[in-house]
């Protein structure tokens, strides 16, 4: 038979190959100094984490800021009511307002027909 003599070449190659790769693996230099995107994005991705946060926070400032100046504007335009002049308002934080409870500085209190001015100073 053929397949005796082809037995003996194929395991005389094999031995080859394996000793072909074995000193081919021990020549080669491993390169332990060459950065991976893998390495890039390990070592930045604390760095972008801290840079998100900065820009989240920096976005709140911005709206917190924005409230506020409209709040301003609101409470600017209360300086027009004349409730804290009139007789019928008191500083008590359950009643404001004898006499009209629920437009008691509001802009509709502009507009008041019960406004009565205090009586001297100590009113």
């Amino acid at each position: 038979m053929s397949v005796e003599p082809i037995l003996p070449n194929k395991v005389a190659d094999n031995i080859k190959l394996r000793q072909v790769i074995q000193s081919e693996i021990r020549s080669e230099p491993t390169q332990q100094d060459s950065l991976d995107v893998s390495d890039i994005a390990l070592t930045l991705s604390p760095i972008a984490l801290i840079f998100s946060w900065v820009v989240f926070f920096l976005i709140l400032q911005k709206i917190r800021t924005v409230l506020d100046h409209k709040m301003v504007f609101s409470i600017k335009s209360l300086h027009q009511v004349p409730c804290r002049n009139c007789r019928f308002y008191s500083n008590n934080h359950y009643l404001k307002c004898a006499v009209e409870p629920s437009l008691v500085l509001t802009e509709q209190a502009k507009d008041c027909s019960e406004y009565a001015p205090k009586n001297g100073l100590n009113g």
